[in-house]
């Protein structure tokens, strides 16, 4: 384990960066770093670069200070990397390389390691539990306690997934006695949904069906979808463990289009199948019980190809 305060001693300038369509975890984990900085080591100059977080996360103290990484050409001292492999920082991977040092803190078992000094741990709950670990407890305060709680419950299904362990119990005891409203954090962060929401949500379980002997489920929502229900890819957040819910249902598959024969898929299991693997195979990663990938081609051979993995697993 590192102490990330070391780590950053004598350096002038700091850039915090997370993966592609932040979620939850990159999102609480990225800003708890960003506030920490910013409250205990103010000479740094530290810049959050991250797409544009879904509006849930305005709770989150100087969420507006995130930037976008699109036009920055300059070299830091640093480049934290949270919550996944430089590969899947999108615009902020070139600052990434440019950087005199980097640091990689991530629990996704297929992060082999990418930066100088890496704290990577694939039995972690979540990027906002080792955060957690590198950070001064007696430093810590009410806005980067309730960013890094917003990570862990969102990562770990409001802590119901088979990720969580006592230690993640313990991390998220020591968080609230901060004293915030937690009830009402999971609540507006994880629960609620707009209408809007509610309505892709319906339309992507009625238009869904079974595969595999009713072992897997799958659903897709394309370009055309979402621009009638005036959505974006963070509000079909959850779809895909909707999907793995059904009885009988081992694994999920949920496909959104990016682009003409393009589409993001997101994997969820019950644990008779590792879909970290079949993600990695297709270009992604992530965990045992779920993973992602981009794939490109039809909707119906990317399903059919995803589906000729989990039936061999299953085999």
């Amino acid at each position: 384990m590192m102490n990330l305060k070391d780590e950053l001693k004598g350096l002038k300038s700091v850039a915090v960066s997370g993966h592609i369509r932040p979620d939850g975890d990159c999102v609480g984990s990225t800003m708890a770093v960003y506030l920490y900085l910013r409250k205990n080591m103010p000479d740094i100059d530290t810049h959050i670069y991250l797409e544009k977080p879904a509006d849930i996360f305005d709770v989150i103290k100087d969420i507006d200070k995130i930037e976008p990484a699109e036009d920055v050409d300059r070299e830091f001292d640093a480049f934290i990397c949270i919550d996944c492999s430089k590969d899947r920082l999108g615009a902020a991977e070139k600052i990434f390389d440019k950087a005199k040092k980097t640091i990689n803190i991530d629990h996704h078992i297929t992060n082999s390691g990418d930066g100088d000094v890496n704290y990577i741990d694939a039995d972690a709950s979540s990027a906002s539990e080792l955060v957690y670990d590198v950070l001064d407890k007696d430093k810590l305060d009410i806005e980067i306690a309730k960013a890094l709680y917003i990570g862990i419950i969102h990562d770990t299904g409001v802590l119901q997934y088979s990720c969580v362990s006592p230690k993640t119990l313990v991390t998220t005891s020591e968080l609230i006695k901060y004293g915030f409203d937690f009830p009402a954090l999971i609540h507006s962060t994880f629960y609620e949904k707009t209408y809007l929401q509610s309505q892709i949500l319906g339309r992507a379980l009625l238009e869904s069906f079974l595969m595999l002997d009713g072992k897997v489920s799958v659903s897709c929502v394309d370009r055309k979808m979402m621009e009638f229900y005036q959505v974006e890819p963070y509000d079909l957040d959850g779809i895909v463990n909707q999907l793995r819910y059904i009885r009988g249902v081992e694994v999920s598959i949920f496909m959104y289009q990016l682009a003409t024969m393009e589409y993001k898929v997101s994997l969820r299991a019950g644990g008779k199948v590792d879909v970290s693997k079949i993600a990695a195979k297709f270009g992604g990663g992530g965990h045992i019980r779920a993973a992602g990938c981009t794939m490109r081609g039809s909707f119906y051979d990317a399903v059919n190809n995803i589906a000729a993995e989990i039936e061999a697993q299953l085999k």
